[in-house]
């Protein structure tokens, strides 16, 4: 076994560090992933951008033996100096990836949890019908604190607050715990139907799914509250991208917005693949398609 660990740690030295010069001969890329990168190289072109360092540390979670075949489980960082014209930022990503080797060669490598894959299925009928059920008369008054949602997705984007539930696809848990650190009012509990809250270790569906968060910004009407924009530019930070990667209106991912770059896009963190600061069109993730859909949702004060 510690001849295959040394085979994955030279596959994790020698294929990401060559994403500077763009040289893979001697490396294995899946081919979903060559066209991602690809796709992302396409994009720092067309931004006048470029990455000018790029550092990989890899770590071992678990390794299994199988006759001559070795399961090895790992996690990858990946941190991008990206240079766009005078402005200098770090994008990074946290990869739960298994590698496959067979007599001493690496044969298989691929992300164990991918952008947008086995989302809860509970959730993924939330109507309008049950978003728009009366809460109460009385509307709820909030100032949404921008400063301190950059704070919370900045602190726990590679990690998992203890105070509450860890999903194994944990995008849109982690955007909503962002959204209630700025202030964002919770409402509609215990129907789990309706709303947007986590109480007690018990939470709507909105609170954790993509696509019931999505219908709840678009419908809801009390509550912490948001407007649908028509392009990523007018977003600020703290605001809400939402995902459909398939085009086929189930949406699944979310992301928040943290910065945004010298054109005045958006930079964004988001948890399942762990990521700072990366691009707002995710064309560098596995899970996009030419068919994908975005939402984007500046969220308001109700003052």
């Amino acid at each position: 076994m510690d001849s295959q660990i040394n085979k994955v740690k030279r596959y994790i030295r020698d294929c990401h560090q060559n994403f500077v010069n763009g040289n893979r001969s001697t490396s294995y890329i899946r081919n979903d992933e060559m066209e991602a990168l690809e796709r992302k190289e396409k994009r720092l072109f067309e931004r006048n951008a470029e990455i000018v360092k790029n550092i990989v540390d890899g770590y071992v979670i678990s390794e299994k033996s199988f006759g001559d075949r070795g399961i090895i489980d790992y996690g990858l960082t990946i941190q991008n100096v990206i240079r766009q014209n005078l402005k200098f930022y770090i994008e990074e990503q946290i990869q739960l990836r298994r590698a496959v080797v067979e007599d001493d060669e690496l044969i298989d490598d691929y992300l164990i949890h991918e952008d947008g894959k086995n989302d809860i299925e509970q959730g993924n009928q939330y109507s309008r019908r049950e978003l728009t059920n009366d809460y109460g008369r009385t509307a709820v008054n909030y100032q949404y604190d921008r400063l301190a949602v950059v704070r919370y997705a900045e602190r726990w984007w590679n990690d998992y607050n203890p105070q509450y539930h860890q999903f194994e696809n944990d995008c849109t848990n982690y955007i909503s715990q962002c959204l209630h650190a700025g202030g964002a009012p919770m409402i509609g509990q215990p129907n789990r139907s309706n709303g947007w809250w986590y109480v007690n270790n018990n939470w709507s569906y909105s609170w954790s799914v993509a696509h019931a968060l999505r219908w709840y910004f678009s419908s809801t009407e009390r509550g912490l509250q948001a407007t649908e924009v028509s392009s990523p530019e007018q977003l600020m930070k703290g605001d809400v991208i939402c995902y459909d990667f398939n085009g086929d209106g189930r949406w699944q991912h979310t992301t928040i917005v943290v910065e945004k770059d010298e054109d005045r896009m958006p930079l964004v963190n988001a948890h399942t693949t762990n990521s700072r600061m990366r691009y707002w069109a995710y064309e560098d993730s596995t899970a996009w398609t030419p068919n994908i859909k975005y939402k984007f949702y500046h969220i308001l004060d109700n003052d």
